[in-house]
């Protein structure tokens, strides 16, 4: 069998409201408890298991590949919550989404410092970006 990856464990400080965020804004079910974490599994079987921790969070980045009409219902909810969102990771291009490899991308804030992103194409090295 080839590996694959099949779950990680997200440090927050606030696991039931950081795993409904992330379930809410990318349509996935809501979180379901599994010990101690508050676990959001994604489409293709891979789960992401909050986990509270006293102190800071280290912010991470997380990356979802998600179609075309999901990323369009992504940015809606993203637009209508208000949220900062950016086409890249520097947060240098606010408000904007990316056209990266031919897809679509954003990157977005979690309520515990992660950033988010949405794209529905994975990255090829060496293809430009055809800003949006």
């Amino acid at each position: 069998m080839s590996a694959e990856l099949n779950h990680a464990i997200v440090w927050c400080s606030d696991r039931h409201a950081s795993s409904a965020f992330l379930a809410e804004m990318l349509g996935c079910d809501a979180p379901s408890p599994f010990m101690h974490f508050m676990v959001v599994t994604l489409a293709n079987g891979v789960s992401l298991d909050f986990m509270e921790k006293d102190g800071p969070v280290s912010p991470q980045h997380y990356a979802f590949l998600v179609s075309e009409e999901e990323f369009d219902a992504v940015l809606a909810r993203i637009r209508d919550r208000g949220l900062e969102h950016w086409a890249d990771p520097a947060r240098s291009r606010p408000g904007e989404i990316n056209r990266l490899s031919g897809g679509r991308g954003v990157y977005f804030p979690d309520p515990h410092g992660h950033l988010l992103e949405a794209i529905t194409r994975p990255y090829s090295a060496g293809t430009p970006d055809d800003a949006a």
